[in-house]
Parts: structure tokens; C-alpha cells; sequence
């Protein structure tokens, strides 16, 4: 997969701090925001939901993923995220969780994008292989 462009990495990490104004947090005051890219350039943003049975809480990772998949969207390049305190700007990178990986894993190859966002300035680039080295994906199955 090419490498995302200057243009684009801006664009998500932009979208991943708006999407933050979309997670319903009632209960930790942290809201996460995620922007996703398709393929073809279109952009999905979602928002952590919390649930007062935390169990059924769900990330912003995969708020976004299950959107795209129900709106028929099959092919990704990458993913923005970023998080930090109600009212507050992000104080630091917020790195999807070993669920989130996981879900990624099955819509994703394993040079999809994942940008960790700490403001507009400052983010981190990586692969899914960086973040789930040795996933266990649909290919171990077959």
C-alpha cells in the first residue's frame, strides 16, 4: 500500500480530533475520536459510547469500523485516533486497545496506516503489524 501523503495524514488527524465532539461519555469524561479512510478518500469519523454496564462501552475504533462496514465500505487505509479528557485538548497519544486491534485485523491488511494523535501537530505513524505483531487474523483459520 502507498504511503499516505502530507495532505491526508493532516485531513485525519484533523477528523479524529472533531470526531471527539461525537462519543457519549457519561461516566470517564474521556472521549476518544476516530477518522478512517477508505480507498477511494472517503472519510468516516465515530466516537467512543459509553454504556453504565462498561462492558457493553464501545470504542471509537470500532464504532467507526462497524459504521463503514454497515454503510458497505470493505477497503481502508488507515485510521486516526485521538483522545484525552472532556472540555480538555489531548495531553497524549491514544493507542487503540488489543480489542480494537483485533477488529481492525479482520478488515485490514497488515500495512494499514494507524495514526495516534496527540494534537494537530504532534502524531505518531504506524502499521498494524507495528501495533499487532503475529495477529491472528482470517488467513489462520483457513
Amino acid at each position: 500500500m502507498k504511503a499516505l501523503n502530507e495532505k491526508e495524514i493532516k485531513a485525519l488527524v484533523m477528523a479524529s480530533l472533531d470526531a471527539r465532539s461525537l462519543a457519549y461519555t457519561p461516566y470517564s469524561h474521556y472521549k476518544v475520536g476516530a477518522a478512517l479512510l477508505t480507498r477511494e478518500g472517503r472519510i468516516l469519523q465515530g466516537g467512543n459510547i459509553e454504556n453504565a454496564s462498561y462492558g457493553a462501552t464501545n470504542c471509537a475504533e470500532r464504532t467507526v469500523f462497524f459504521k463503514a462496514i454497515s454503510e458497505g465500505e470493505r477497503d481502508f487505509a488507515a485510521i486516526a485516533i485521538a483522545g484525552g479528557m472532556e472540555g480538555e485538548e489531548p495531553t497524549d497519544y491514544a493507542y487503540p486497545c488489543g480489542i480494537c486491534r483485533q477488529v481492525i485485523k479482520e478488515f485490514c491488511r497488515d500495512d494499514f496506516q494507524i495514526i495516534v494523535v496527540k494534537n494537530a501537530k504532534e502524531y505518531q505513524l504506524y502499521t498494524l503489524e507495528d501495533l499487532l505483531p503475529h495477529g491472528f487474523g482470517g488467513e489462520s483459520i483457513r
